[in-house]
């Protein structure tokens, strides 16, 4: 992981992110001064960032949103104060309202981001400086730390290309915390053709089937937010097992970047989870990305022990077998 360590200093009132990464210092900036690439990462998994504006200037503001898994958003604002390409620069750090001004009762932090050159590849120094302790103290309390840890730690997947980070890897599974799960895969395929398969009965049921042997006989879904769908799968004649099916609601879609869909498992009274799907093409390629949030520590561990990683592959697999390069 990049991040190497984050830190916090009540008598400096500073929080201090320090990160390494395998690319030069004109890579690092460029990601970070470029806002579709910025937008990536800014924001922790499961708050995917869309900045509205970027003026990368001195006086110059960029504007963001973070969206979470439940609709709610968060939105922030920088001013740049402060221009050194490709080594630094510095910006005044708001939360801000619908009408874009600063939040009263909410802090504005100076922060930096300073990149140098470290052998091979380079060093991200991120440090914001606060007012006062309690300011210090209530983003802190907000998640500050791990939500910063967590947002850094996806730039590999940026500043290296999506295929050279995920081809030939298949479906790779992370652990993120206790309760959420990070499911990626590389469709070699366009991100609209990945998106519809997802949104389309007549070819979910061509590829989403998981492991050989079993047919979806139920594809019900209204893609709406606060439309329901309900997916029932059952086995071939000669194949063991019995059926099963998940039903939900979707709470996010963002054609076709993003949807969030709750997950529940029919004729059980086990908890939801909730599914966080975001897709990011480049070079004709899709980097397929699920964040799952589950209910506690033993139903997320109970999942993960039926071999869901190893059905969700036969699936993608089939994806791109059947619908992108038939």
């Amino acid at each position: 992981m990049p991040v190497t360590a984050v830190t916090t200093d009540l008598e400096a009132l500073t929080m201090t992110l320090r990160a390494a990464f395998a690319a030069p210092v004109e890579r690092l900036w460029h990601v970070f001064t470029d806002p579709r690439q910025l937008e990536r990462f800014w924001g922790p998994p499961g708050w995917p960032a869309t900045f509205t504006a970027f003026d990368l200037s001195v006086g110059g503001h960029a504007r963001y949103a973070m969206t979470g898994p439940r609709g709610e958003t968060s939105a922030g604002s920088w001013e740049f104060l402060a221009i050194d390409a490709p080594h630094r620069f510095e910006v005044l750090d708001a939360f801000v309202g619908e009408d874009g001004e600063p939040m009263a009762g909410m802090p504005s932090m100076r922060m930096t981001f300073d990149f140098a050159s470290d052998g091979a590849g380079s060093t991200l120094t991120n440090t914001t400086y606060f007012t006062s302790a309690e300011a210090l103290e209530q983003v802190v309390a907000m998640g500050a730390v791990e939500g910063s840890t967590l947002a850094m730690n996806q730039l590999d997947a940026v500043l290296q290309g999506l295929r050279d980070y995920a081809q030939g890897k298949g479906t790779r599974m992370e652990l993120l915390s206790d309760t959420h799960v990070r499911i990626t895969r590389l469709i070699d395929g366009p991100r609209e053709l990945v998106w519809r398969a997802h949104q389309d009965p007549e070819l979910m049921t061509r590829w989403m089937l998981g492991p050989d042997g079993w047919r979806m006989s139920t594809c019900e879904i209204d893609p709406a937010v606060g439309g329901r769908y309900r997916y029932e799968w059952e086995p071939m004649p000669g194949t063991e097992g019995e059926a099963f099916g998940f039903d939900g609601e979707t709470l996010v879609s963002d054609a076709p970047r993003r949807m969030v869909t709750t997950e529940h498992m029919i004729g059980t009274d086990f908890p939801p989870t909730i599914n966080d799907m975001s897709l990011y093409e480049e070079d004709g390629a899709t980097l397929l990305t699920v964040i799952i949030e589950y209910p506690d520590e033993d139903t997320r561990d109970m999942v993960l022990a039926t071999g869901m990683t190893d059905g969700m592959e036969a699936s993608y697999a089939r994806l791109e077998r059947e619908l992108i390069t038939a």
